[in-house]
């Protein structure tokens, strides 16, 4: 059986079972963000299972998802520190430790503990050399009041990039959806433009993002949105109807003819390689130092299907 049958399909099943019906090699990325055993409330499926079981389903479902990766691809597996540490141990068999990438996110504390600051993202790629990365910017962090930048750069802020600095493997800027408003009726939903970044950081247009656990669409609405094709996996049909239905209203999220991540009128992920492409369509003042660069108002009137939402206030200074 193809690929083919599966490209930008919302499937209701079981994701071993599908994911065993998939040939090797056949996709580009694979994200995986699965129940964290935490005892959550979902309408198909048990969250309190013993650990041995937990465990060896987890195993089987992170071979499959290594298997199905092409020797150029990248394997992405979201959780808290505690799980991460055993999939770390099953990816290590099969496949190559690049980054562990902290977000902010704070959890609950949950007994004798310290306060979790952070969720974990395991990047891992199929092969040791030859996958794709692309470095990533994001906006310079400033003042709230000044919007002199917040960094000091080593006393060389004449040299800062116009845009922002390389994305590290810790991502402060990004965090969990907390307002209802934006939030779909999932315990575990994430923000689309955390997505977006790790797309943008090793896939390329047309290229094929797999998850075995889709929830709300947050994997496939980010992947059409940045031109990638996508096959996403739910056991619960509720959610697989949810997602196809956000499908229908997504539109290509471009400046030019490069693809960015947008969150609430702000450019928040470029690609290194597409600033030079962008660059005419910002404002860039003399003095970076103090001043915030802007997008041209003919960034947003060229591109009409820019992922703004209808209800939020487009802010085009950063």
């Amino acid at each position: 059986m193809g690929v083919e049958e599966f490209v930008d399909k919302v499937i209701w099943g079981d994701c071993l079972e599908v994911l065993r019906r998939l040939p090797d090699n056949c996709v580009d990325m694979t994200f995986a963000d699965p129940p964290f055993n935490l005892g959550k409330q979902y309408d198909s499926y048990n969250d309190r299972k013993r650990l041995d079981e937990y465990l060896n389903w987890c195993k089987a479902w992170l071979h499959e998802l290594v298997r199905v990766t092409k020797p150029t691809g990248s394997i992405f597996v979201h959780n808290i520190p505690k799980w991460l540490t055993y999939f770390a141990t099953f990816l290590n068999e099969v496949a190559y430790f690049r980054h562990w990438i902290a977000w902010d996110a704070p959890g609950q504390p949950l007994g004798k503990t310290l306060y979790p600051r952070h969720y974990g993202i395991l990047y891992y790629t199929k092969s040791p050399k030859g996958f794709k990365f692309y470095d990533l910017r994001f906006p310079h962090p400033r003042c709230r009041i000044c919007q002199a930048p917040l960094r000091d750069y080593g006393g060389k802020k004449p040299l800062m990039h116009p845009f922002g600095p390389l994305v590290s493997d810790v991502w402060t800027d990004i965090h969990r959806i907390r307002h209802k408003v934006r939030r779909d009726e999932h315990p575990c939903q994430l923000p689309e433009h955390l997505l977006e970044r790790l797309i943008l950081m090793c896939t390329d247009e047309g290229d094929i993002v797999l998850d075995p656990f889709v929830g709300t669409g947050t994997t496939a609405v980010a992947a059409k949105r940045l031109g990638r094709h996508f096959i996403v996996i739910d056991i619960d049909p509720k959610y697989v109807e949810m997602t196809k239905r956000k499908l229908e209203r997504v539109y290509p999220s471009k400046i030019g003819d490069c693809y960015v991540s947008i969150f609430l009128g702000k450019v928040v992920t470029i690609r290194d390689k597409d600033w030079e492409k962008l660059r005419p369509y910002f404002r860039i003042p003399k003095d970076l130092q103090t001043q915030e660069t802007t997008l041209h108002e003919e960034a947003f009137s060229e591109n009409p299907t820019l992922p703004f939402e209808e209800t939020e206030e487009v802010e085009i200074a950063w």
